[in-house]
């Protein structure tokens, strides 16, 4: 019980930072004379799921369902802390939106819907769904690469944070570059607007569970034979 509180509370306080930080920069784009844009929204995002992953990466550092998702397809977590992952983040995700909505002007955070995510009206809901499966197969590609893997290189939470500010930067005009179920969640339930909510919930875990697979089963080693047998290839 004490090891799923702790990684209860590290998944909620990591989540909430995520939306609070990235939903505030996208508030801010909406005042007047505003000079953050793209780049500020990207670079809030990765910065932010940069440090704190790297700050909670030892206890758990999800932050998304769609990695919690693709961590139980591949057998990294059990079925009971995925659900307690999940419940986590959700609510990380709404307690975050609702601190923005009491502590911004009611206007911004309107105008802003309250910093979620919108599919732009140039694009198809295939598209959108697409653009977001494959933003978080980035993500959680690089996740397992840089976090899973047992070989990998131990750089912290900053590939993670890059990828994300990357995908946003690509996908942002487009879709929001939400690639997180969480944080297009909480704002929308916190603003009332649900358009085009399935998409960013059904395209990050298509994409992140297939990104998952991949690298389980085909990039990681998971075995050595004795040496006069070569090593086992991935099944």
């Amino acid at each position: 019980m004490k090891d799923s509180i702790r990684h209860f509370v590290s998944e909620l306080i990591g989540t909430f930072a995520l939306v609070f930080i990235g939903s505030g920069a996208i508030l801010l784009t909406k005042m007047p004379d505003s000079n953050v844009g793209l780049v500020g929204v990207a670079l809030a995002h990765g910065i932010i799921l940069s440090v704190m992953v790297t700050a909670t990466m030892r206890i758990s550092g999800h932050f998304n369902p769609a990695v919690t998702i693709a961590f139980l397809t591949t057998r990294r977590i059990g079925p009971f802390m995925a659900g307690v992952y999940v419940l986590a983040q959700i609510l990380g995700a709404m307690l975050a939106a609702y601190a923005l909505k009491a502590g911004t002007p009611e206007a911004l955070f309107e105008a802003a819907r309250g910093g979620g995510q919108t599919v732009s009206l140039d694009i198809s809901t295939g598209q959108a769904f697409m653009l977001e499966a494959i933003g978080a197969f980035f993500l959680i590609f690089v996740i397992f690469g840089t976090a899973v893997d047992p070989k990998a290189p131990r750089v912290g939470g900053f590939a993670i944070g890059l990828t994300l500010a990357a995908v946003i930067l690509a996908i942002g005009p487009f879709t929001g570059g939400s690639i997180n179920p969480a944080r297009s969640f909480g704002p929308a339930i916190a603003s009332g607007i649900w358009e085009g909510h399935l998409i960013y919930w059904i395209g990050p875990i298509v994409g992140g569970v297939l990104a998952a697979q991949i690298y389980e089963w085909v990039l990681i080693r998971h075995a050595i034979e004795p040496v006069d047998h070569g090593p086992v290839e991935p099944v």
